[in-house]
């Protein structure tokens, strides 16, 4: 009896080892094919994030080709306007040096228009009391003057003496009319020459200064395209860092070895990022209460979707954003979804971009839509400079 006691123990031991061996390797075997089941999907994720870096990086160096076909281009215009430039400066140096000529000419005819009104001041009693006296005597004064001459003999160096005389007076009027008139025209041929200078200065000047900003703003324009690439090569850097582990990915899935989650950051990407929502904007960064994003319409009901790869931060009731839902896309940057009329992921999930993270609904202005923000290196930033441009 004890025998077969012992011996029925030893087979229900059997027995029941025998179950606990055959659900043991279903597990296994359930594991393994959800694994199996898995690894297609794992490897197809990374294949997808693996073209998405590609075609990013091509993007980034067609990008950085334009940059740099644009500032060979932006430097010989720079050449181009600094020669300008050059040339207004010369120019403007000639005009201002004539236009010091002139000044001095006419400072000296004016000098001797005055001295010549102060000499005609000072004879112009004698010149008065002359023409007064010939006024008087007429024509006859000199025939008077020559007939009161007492010695014939003399008579001949009298009369070229009253001729003489005659002459004196006429040149001495005539002198001083032509002299006071070709001062007077040399004066006002020089102050219309020098207004001409001053308007070919005034002209000059603005040349120069237009050329001058002209070779500033090109040299301002390659300053940015210098800063556009560095920010470009840096971006780049980070993809290639990505696409190097997102192929690490790719071949520990093909030996079926344990693989750490790939994830493409989110700066390279930049000005392409699709909209969370289609729908206008109806409230700008830095605007009224919602400073920190933007409010973007969107019938109620309609998905809001994730402009990138991350994960579930944060998913629930948030006091001022309503529903909301925060994805974390690494390297302390994130993006916010509030307002929505549900949820529909959790915390600590995966979300692939495109995906919906919940449904729009309506926000505090009355409308329709959602509340989003974007965060990079944890600080707001406008979003409107991240998603595509439309």
């Amino acid at each position: 009896m004890a025998s077969r006691s012992s011996r029925g123990l030893e087979t229900g031991d059997w027995g029941l080892a025998t179950k606990g061996f055959f659900a043991a390797f279903a597990v296994f075997a359930f594991l393994v094919s959800a694994v199996s089941a898995q690894l297609p999907i794992e490897r197809a994720r990374t294949e997808a994030l693996a073209r998405r870096a590609t075609e990013r990086l091509q993007a980034l160096q067609r990008e950085a080709d334009r940059l740099a076909s644009d500032e060979r281009t932006l430097l010989g215009d720079l050449r181009k306007f600094e020669i300008e430039r050059e040339l207004k400066a010369a120019e403007l140096k000639r005009v201002d040096a004539d236009a010091a000529t002139v000044q001095t000419e006419l400072d000296q005819t004016s000098a001797r228009m005055g001295a010549l009104q102060q000499s005609a001041t000072a004879e112009l009693p004698e010149l008065n009391e002359r023409l007064v006296e010939i006024y008087k005597l007429g024509q006859a004064r000199y025939l008077r003057l020559l007939l009161s001459t007492p010695d014939l003999r003399r008579l001949g160096q009298s009369t070229r003496t009253v001729a003489a005389l005659a002459k004196l007076d006429r040149d001495r009027v005539a002198t001083h009319a032509q002299t006071l008139a070709d001062l007077t025209t040399a004066r006002k041929t020089l102050e219309e020459r020098s207004a001409t200078l001053g308007t070919l200065r005034t002209t000059a000047a603005k040349a120069e200064a237009a050329a001058q900003r002209a070779a500033q703003a090109r040299a301002d324009l390659i300053r940015d395209i210098d800063k556009r690439r560095d920010l470009n090569a840096q971006l780049s850097g980070e993809l290639q860092v990505a696409q190097q582990k997102l192929q690490t990915a790719l071949r520990e899935l093909a030996t079926g070895a344990p693989v750490t989650e790939a994830a493409l950051p989110l700066r390279p990407f930049r000005g392409t990022l699709e909209w969370p929502v289609s729908g206008g904007v109806q409230r700008r960064f830095g605007r009224g209460s919602a400073s920190n994003g933007i409010e973007i319409a969107s019938p109620e009901g309609a998905d809001a979707l994730a402009i990138h790869d991350g994960t579930v931060a944060f998913a629930g009731t948030f006091e001022g954003f309503g529903n909301l839902v925060i994805l974390d896309h690494g390297a302390q940057t994130f993006s916010l979804y509030g307002d929505l009329l549900e949820i529909g992921v959790k915390k600590g999930a995966r979300v692939e971009h495109g995906q919906p993270v919940g449904a729009v609904g309506p926000i505090p202005s009355g409308s329709e839509g959602i509340y989003f923000e974007l965060r990079v290196d944890g600080r707001p930033v406008d979003p409107l400079q991240w998603l595509k441009k439309r």
